[in-house]
């Protein structure tokens, strides 16, 4: 049953929020801090997946302000939030972008292409961030503030974020079809011909590149009870049902720790992690686990593809 928010929901509502962000910071500062301390990361590929991660992190660390009270702190967070958040899907569109540029069009160009993805992605979200201000008043959504209360600031609001994530999805849903439509395409082919070594390797390219087809999902389950509290709050204006703000806020919060782990926890950073472990690891306590680098050796080989991308670039 809708109804209006009690100052007890909004408390249970802030303090979700402020735990589920402050997790996608976790994450996603964790991302970026491998970044800055592996040299052998810092190809282009994960390059993209820094921006990304660094987005997520300044967009958790504003949500995490909570529910400020009105006045210059209330507009701080939602402009703040709003400009870091449309950076965060607008990241993945371009990795979703060099993705299927080199795999599917075989152009090895992407790395010229990154003075381009910046302006794409920056001077998209301060555009979307400035025209939200139109007809902008802000006040208390739930548990930030981000919200409207004019309906003409409401469907800018949904305007200026909603319909660009959810362009992104539907682009990064159809480019990662496409390329392991592709990959499955040159796998039927290789069965074909019976060369059992191009069979292993599309394989191994097959399955690495299927995870990565759940990528867009990651859009849908951060944002998709955000979209539908919107849309119920544009109808019935002044009302909220506290259990899809509570999956609303919950959801959205999650969205760069979700990222952090399905773009960043990659074989390369594993690798990597595992390589300076193994420095201050007891020997005596590595002869515990003898199957610890064969299994590193399999995670490796799962990833193939990626890696073989991020060696192109």
């Amino acid at each position: 049953m809708a109804t209006v928010l009690s100052v007890h929901d909004r408390r249970i509502l802030t303090a979700v929020n402020s735990g589920a962000s402050s997790l996608s910071f976790v994450g996603s500062g964790f991302i970026v801090l491998c970044y800055s301390l592996f040299k052998e990361l810092r190809k282009f590929s994960f390059k993209l997946v820094f921006y990304l991660s660094l987005s997520d992190m300044l967009c958790s660390f504003f949500n995490m302000v909570g529910d400020p009270s009105k006045g210059f702190f209330c507009y701080a967070q939602g402009y703040t939030t709003h400009f870091f958040c449309v950076a965060s899907f607008l990241w993945t569109t371009t990795i979703a972008f060099t993705l299927h540029r080199t795999v599917v069009r075989h152009k090895t160009d992407v790395e010229d292409l990154e003075a381009i993805f910046h302006l794409y992605v920056w001077g998209t979200s301060l555009v979307m961030t400035v025209i939200r201000s139109i007809g902008n008043d802000h006040t208390h959504f739930g548990a930030w503030c981000w919200g409207q209360t004019g309906r003409t600031g409401k469907a800018i609001h949904f305007i200026t974020f909603y319909v660009p994530l959810w362009g992104a999805i539907l682009y990064n849903g159809f480019t990662y079809f496409q390329v392991i439509r592709m990959l499955n395409n040159a796998t039927r082919m290789a069965v074909g011909m019976s060369d059992r070594a191009y069979q292993f390797d599309s394989r191994t390219d097959t399955k690495a590149l299927n995870r990565w087809g759940y990528y867009p999902l990651i859009l849908i389950g951060s944002w998709a009870f955000g979209t539908i509290n919107r849309i119920h709050d544009f109808i019935e204006p002044g009302h909220n049902i506290f259990w899809l703000s509570f999956l609303d806020v919950g959801t959205a919060g999650l969205m760069g720790l979700f990222n952090s782990i399905a773009y960043g926890l990659n074989a390369s950073v594993r690798r990597a992690i595992y390589e300076r472990l193994e420095l201050f690891w007891p020997e005596r306590l590595q002869r515990w686990f003898p199957n610890s680098s064969r299994h590193r050796n399999q995670l490796q080989q799962s990833e193939l593809a990626a890696l073989k991308i991020q060696d192109q670039q």
